[in-house]
């Protein structure tokens, strides 16, 4: 009965998730490329409500800087895509939404960027809503403004983070450089406490008068000496646990760095 419950909670579960979608979220493009290199021009557009059914065709217009006038560079429909401008030609991939007519992501992608494609990108998406009883068009534009630059430029929000991740790098250092002395010195207190408390014992021992209690009390002096040693063991493994964590903070102070 248990095994039969658990198909059902797993079919279930199946379910659930097949029928989920993804979430759209409206991120704006990048604006600094690199000569030389690849850059994703950013163009998405959400629907307000998911549950509706559409179609969409996509157009990018470009505008070098200085000029005044749009030019079409690319279409994406149901035929496919099409490069619209020779400059553009071989070096524009699509990047959006893909098996989808209800297309919400946009993007391309351009290969081998260079100077003169700085300017002014405008995407436009053409989107047919189905409603039960009619259909609604509208039409939705976003704009980039590109730079290409010889290299990249870090921005400050890079700089921040990474000083910002030294700090607390230090920050981690001291304060397991504090703790290790602290454990430290507890541990070297327990171990005289305890070498203290068998010196009592061992005194009390050859003080007393009868053999059998001489005995009696070595074994408890020599009871309590190694009750005191058990407490250096734990401490240890603190110490030993301490010494890991900072080799851990260093090799991930490495990795960051050399991904920086």
């Amino acid at each position: 009965m248990t095994a039969f419950r658990l198909l059902l909670l797993s079919l279930f579960c199946t379910l659930f998730v097949y029928q989920c979608h993804g979430a759209c979220a409206e991120v704006d493009s990048d604006t600094e490329a690199v000569a030389g290199k690849g850059f994703k021009l950013g163009c998405i557009s959400c629907k307000r409500r998911s549950e509706v059914k559409g179609s969409a065709t996509v157009e990018w217009f470009f505008r070098p800087r200085g000029e005044a006038d749009f030019v079409q560079i690319y279409t994406y429909s149901d035929d496919g895509p099409i490069i619209e401008n020779d400059q553009f030609m071989d070096r524009v991939d699509w990047n959006g939404s893909k098996r989808s007519n209800d297309i919400q992501d946009a993007s391309i992608y351009l290969l081998n960027v260079t100077f003169n494609d700085s300017g002014t990108y405008r995407c436009h998406f053409n989107r047919i809503l189905f409603f039960d009883n009619y259909e609604y068009n509208t039409i939705i534009s976003k704009v980039v403004h590109l730079t290409v630059v010889a290299k990249a430029t870090r921005g400050t929000a890079s700089i921040v983070s990474e000083v910002m991740m030294y700090v607390s790098i230090i920050g981690l250092q001291v304060w397991l450089l504090i703790e290790m002395i602290y454990c430290y010195r507890k541990i070297a207190a327990a171990g005289e406490e305890a070498l203290r408390e068998a010196a009592n014992a061992e005194y009390l021992a050859i003080a007393s008068e009868s053999k059998d209690n001489c005995a009696g009390v070595q074994d408890i002096g020599y009871t309590k000496f190694f009750v005191g040693l058990q407490i250096k063991p734990q401490y240890v493994l603190v110490f030993l646990h301490l010494i890991s964590k900072t080799v851990m903070y260093q090799k991930l102070a490495m990795i960051s760095s050399s991904d920086l």
